[in-house]
């Protein structure tokens, strides 16, 4: 199959932030890169300090730090995170790893090849690229990905296109509600490691509005499907490393 970038998509501001996202659909494919003004965006559906639901109480409280948001239950939690906002910060990696470990499609390193894990390279290492999970053997391969990133990106949103579409939760479109395929091939785009599906390229901006909600959605199916077997495709947790990209 070839595969022609995308070049006509709706802007998306701080969403697109992260190169969390690529869309494909028929033979195109298109990554997004982070832009050296944009804010980088929480990608969570809970609170950064007290872990509760986000809207539980009220509009959740959007405060930016160190060019990354963090999103809060209510207006008693933001004291606590800025009492130390560097470990604030690091438990909210500590939190994007956890989830998009789940998710995550390839057993080998993005750039060796060589098998994640192996106890001769001294084990995973697990690092955050803008908001996306990358799994590296080694620290030389972290480095080597740092040069080309987009490149490494785009091959890991292959992978996850690849692996979540054999047992795609939804059959229907999470904006429109209409069957995936009745508008022609469907529009796959990953946001946060996850695999979302549309009927047709309308439906992605109104997605890419708020990823969040539809990721929730997405997520709680994947879980109603594997309620009865741990939904974990490479579930060690490796050496993670926090870091956005200087």
């Amino acid at each position: 199959m070839k595969w022609i970038p995308i070049t006509v998509l709706c802007a998306l501001s701080a969403l697109l932030s992260t190169p969390a996202i690529a869309c494909q659909g028929d033979d195109h494919v298109a990554s997004h890169t982070q832009s050296d003004e944009a804010v980088t965006p929480y990608i969570l559906n809970t609170c950064a300090i007290s872990g509760e639901d986000l809207g539980s109480m009220s509009d959740a409280i959007v405060k930016v730090y160190e060019g990354r948001e963090a999103k809060f239950c209510c207006q008693m939690c933001v004291p606590r995170f800025e009492k130390d906002i560097e470990a604030s910060l690091a438990n909210i990696d500590t939190q994007i790893i956890e989830t998009q470990l789940k998710f995550y499609p390839m057993t080998t390193c993005v750039i060796s090849g060589e098998v994640l894990e192996s106890e001769d390279m001294g084990g995973a290492i697990n690092y955050l690229h803008g908001n996306r999970l990358v799994r590296f053997c080694c620290k030389l391969c972290k480095s080597d990905f740092k040069k080309d990133p987009d490149a490494y990106i785009a091959k890991l949103d292959l992978a996850v296109i690849a692996q979540q579409s054999e047992a795609y939760p939804l059959s229907t479109c999470p904006i429109s509600g209409g069957d995936l395929g009745s508008m022609g091939d469907a529009i796959n785009v990953v946001y946060a490691g996850r695999l979302v599906k549309f009927c047709c390229q309308m439906c992605v901006p109104k997605f890419e509005a708020n990823p969040m909600a539809t990721i929730a959605k997405l997520d709680a199916a994947w879980m109603a499907m594997h309620k009865n077997t741990k939904h974990d495709h490479n579930g060690h947790d490796g050496k993670s490393e926090h870091h956005h990209d200087d």
